[in-house]
């Protein structure tokens, strides 16, 4: 696998030699200083360029930075669209283990362009047209303290979908509750957790994208509780998942909601809680659902 200094040497010595590109930069992980060192860390680059036309045309240029398993190209990608506007990005991976997503970016973007993520460091400048690029920092990735109204919004949604995958357990559709128990409402408890860190860290750090630092910040019990909400293929195991993720939810949202001196509603979850368990009950031939207040 090549080092890290011979990746950053090959792709200098590349944008040296080419009249086109003016200036590089890198991103990401690798700028940071809160981030240990890995193999498997991409190296972000940017090349801010002249002109695209001729790099897009011509494919083969990147052959030059090694042997690739496999490579996307998002902007020229139909089921899943660009964003990048008027850049074009190579993701590449190499069969030594390295990693280069490499984005053009027109040279006349470079003023928005380092604007965008204080996670930045030039590399090379030739013309000494980038403006001042203060030492990177991670601050723009910090958790951020949540209003009355997020803290609110979140309980609700959480509690809210909770329903659904209930409905989809006793509807004997497991694919249905599960989309719903990880893609809506997890993300409320993880944002919970979130805040959590945050109060206790004084906002002053990130948990890493999908919450991948936050074992750092948890006690252990809490880590546990939470690795104890991931559910297996059986529809037993997403009825247990479901309640543990209720039970963890209810414990942080009230010391969060103690933090921001604003009420957390235990009414609330108590009458969904209820209403889950009752759901979990129902027979399948079941055509009346009993009710659960009064």
């Amino acid at each position: 696998m090549r080092t890290e200094t011979q990746m950053m040497d090959m792709i200098v010595s590349f944008a040296q030699q080419d009249e086109r590109i003016r200036a590089v930069t890198l991103e990401g992980s690798r700028t940071n200083p809160n981030v240990p060192k890995d193999m498997f860390q991409d190296y972000d680059i940017s090349f801010l360029v002249t002109e695209m036309t001729s790099f897009i045309e011509e494919p083969h240029w990147i052959d030059r930075f090694g042997e690739r398993l496999i490579m996307q190209k998002p902007e020229d990608m139909t089921l899943f669209p660009p964003d990048l506007g008027n850049r074009y990005s190579y993701l590449m991976q190499f069969a030594d283990g390295n990693r280069i997503d490499l984005t053009l970016i027109p040279l006349e973007e470079k003023d928005d362009y380092c604007k965008e993520d204080k996670l930045l460091v030039v590399l090379l400048d030739k013309d000494n047209c980038l403006p001042h690029i203060p030492a990177p920092t991670d601050e723009d990735y910090w958790v951020k303290r949540p209003s009355a109204a997020m803290f609110a919004d979140c309980c609700n949604e959480f509690w809210w979908v909770s329903t659904y995958v209930a409905k989809g357990l006793w509807r004997r559709e497991i694919l249905y509750a599960q989309e719903h128990l990880n893609k809506y409402v997890r993300p409320m408890l993880h944002k919970m957790l979130e805040w959590q860190i945050g109060f206790e860290t004084d906002f002053s750090v990130s948990v890493g994208k999908c919450g991948k630092y936050m074992e750092n910040f948890l006690p252990e019990e809490r880590w546990q509780a939470l690795l104890a909400t991931f559910a297996n293929g059986t529809y037993e195991d997403v009825w247990r998942a479901l309640f543990a993720m209720g039970e963890l939810f209810s414990q942080t949202a009230q010391e969060v909601a103690s933090h921001l001196q604003v009420a957390y509603s235990h009414d609330e979850a108590e009458r969904v809680t209820a209403y889950l368990r009752r759901v979990r009950q129902l027979p399948a031939d079941a055509v009346d659902f009993p009710c659960i207040i009064g």
